[in-house]
């Protein structure tokens, strides 16, 4: 079993506050959920209005095809038009 665990710094740089932080947040869990059948959970900067941290898993038997979910992931996030990647790191366990 391959265990592969991508972590995401982001900047939403429009959010004035920590409930619209939260909106924005969940919809792009949502979407990459339902699109990747990953588990996703924000794991940083969870007061911060304009920081967010993802940790984003996959599991499979194959180290290519984990490693390439997770950087269409990464992909994904960095084509949203309200956040900014500032950090991303991906793990292979």
């Amino acid at each position: 079993m391959i265990i592969g665990v991508l972590t995401v710094d982001i900047n939403i740089p429009f959010n004035r506050s920590l409930k619209s932080k939260r909106q924005v947040i969940k919809s792009l869990k949502d979407r990459i959920r339902a699109r990747f059948n990953v588990a996703i959970s924000e794991t940083d900067n969870h007061n911060l209005w304009q920081r967010a941290t993802f940790s984003v898993a996959a599991i499979g038997t194959d180290k290519k095809v984990v490693n390439s979910i997770l950087s269409k992931v990464n992909n994904f996030i960095k084509n949203q038009l309200k956040v900014n990647i500032l950090d991303s790191k991906i793990e292979i366990l």
